[in-house]
């Protein structure tokens, strides 16, 4: 199945309006409707996207420390 994806506004007359698709005269397609969640919400899920990160030693052990056997 080829997947179009459009993002778009519901006009003030609660109607649709898709131009340009990429399919051709007669095709069948499915239409479904998503409401989109607010993008705060979003940025919510995932507070740390996009922000900086810094490696301090990338060749050290992790919990080096906890191992019993190196006592």
């Amino acid at each position: 199945m080829e997947t179009y994806r459009i993002e778009t506004t519901v006009s003030k007359n609660r109607t649709l309006m898709i131009k340009e698709l990429p399919f051709h005269e007669g095709d069948t397609v499915e239409v479904i409707v998503n409401r989109r969640n607010q993008k705060s919400n979003y940025k919510d899920r995932y507070p740390l996207r996009g922000k900086p990160y810094r490696y301090i030693d990338l060749f050290k052990s992790v919990a080096e420390e906890d191992w019993e056997i190196l006592k």
